[in-house]
């Protein structure tokens, strides 16, 4: 059992300054209000094959990210895996126009446990609802900083 969550979304700036801003882990404390830091673990940072780990803030989850693929300014690719789930990101970005990008994020949610298979179908409404507050958490980010 998995859950999808599927967040499009059009944010008002160029789409290779999306892609940029999306594919430095350095930002995603900048805008996700859930991590605390971002540790390095392998790899160039933000690059395919390279690893970091989301450190949350206070009760959250641990995530260690994999880059799995880049193709800036069109695609870029995630593993996140922790103790209980495992999630794929693909997010795409196209431009709607010179100053307007469409990004489509697209999480599978892979429960490790037969007991997190159903709490998370359970959740399928509240992991959507967090998907979609961070993707305009991310929107207000690239505005701001465009």
């Amino acid at each position: 059992m998995s859950v999808r969550s599927i967040v499009s979304i059009e944010i008002r700036a160029p789409r290779e300054k999306v892609a940029a801003l999306w594919a430095d882990p350095r930002n995603n404390v900048k805008w996700m209000d859930d991590i605390d830091r971002i540790e390095p673990m392998s790899g160039e940072l933000g690059m395919p094959g390279s690893k970091y780990r989301f450190v949350p803030k206070k009760d959250g989850m641990a995530f260690v990210a994999t880059v799995i693929s880049i193709d800036l300014p069109n695609e870029g690719r995630l593993h996140l895996d922790a103790a209980n789930v495992a999630v794929m990101v693909t997010d795409r970005f196209s431009a709607m126009g010179p100053e307007i990008t469409q990004l489509v994020s697209n999480e599978l949610f892979t429960f490790k446990t037969l007991l997190r298979r159903v709490l998370g179908v359970l959740a399928r409404g509240r992991i959507r609802k967090a998907h979609r507050k961070h993707m305009e958490s991310f929107k207000d980010f690239v505005e701001a900083n465009g």
